[in-house]
């Protein structure tokens, strides 16, 4: 099961999210999870220090004949159960090989969570489009839904970071998109703390496991 994370207006929270299901789907996982990261967030939201290594889009980079099982040897443990594939060093990596970084990520046999970032660019929207699950990470801002509406792809749902006191709703959010929201998480200055503090990995806010459970 690929789950890709995406977000089109920065500040939505899709870092946080993508790493906390990660966290939330290793659970219930025998071989563990995988996050995925091409924003270049994740190990900063998990307490990690920066992986020195090659990531995901060095291996996008490199020849052809770099097969895809090369992509386990970049990983690196993030949590009991988790491991990252980092972003790598590479900032606009070719395209040729997305097909098979997206096929490797849907054939593996744990949960993959992908981090697509703002945008997406190129190699998120080829990721979103092959995943099992393509989720808008979002806040009810008028800004923001105007730019999901005039995205190159489409979500099969949205999690819905809610603010209190914004004009829109989730129904709101539902019938300008046309997809379910399949999650509904608060902003709550514990996760911020958490984050900050480096203990999201170790200790996910309740609030927030909450919120993602049917995402997950």
């Amino acid at each position: 099961m690929l789950i890709a994370c995406w977000s089109v207006k920065g500040g939505s929270g899709t870092t946080v999210v993508s790493a906390a299901l990660g966290l939330l789907l290793s659970r219930d996982a025998a071989g563990g999870a995988l996050i995925v990261d091409l924003a270049g967030d994740v190990p900063a939201a998990l307490g990690m220090a920066e992986p020195p290594g090659a990531g995901v889009t060095d291996w996008l980079a490199a020849a052809d004949d770099v097969e895809v099982d090369a992509l386990a040897r970049l990983e690196v443990d993030a949590a009991p159960g988790v491991r990252v594939l980092p972003r790598g060093s590479v900032h606009e990596p070719p395209t040729a090989r997305v097909e098979a970084l997206a096929g490797a990520l849907q054939a593996d046999e744990r949960p993959v969570v992908a981090d697509c970032g703002v945008g997406p660019g190129f190699v998120a929207q080829a990721l979103a489009a092959a995943a099992t699950r393509s989720l808008l990470v979002v806040r009810p801002c008028y800004l923001a839904l105007r730019r999901a509406v005039a995205a190159p792809i489409r979500p099969s749902g949205v999690v819905l970071v809610e603010e209190r006191g914004r004009a829109l709703s989730r129904a709101d959010v539902e019938d300008v998109l046309g997809v379910p929201v399949r999650a509904v998480v608060e902003v709550d200055s514990t996760v911020a703390r958490a984050v900050d503090a480096g203990l999201l990995a170790g200790r996910l806010p309740a609030e927030l496991e909450r919120g993602l459970k049917n995402a997950a």
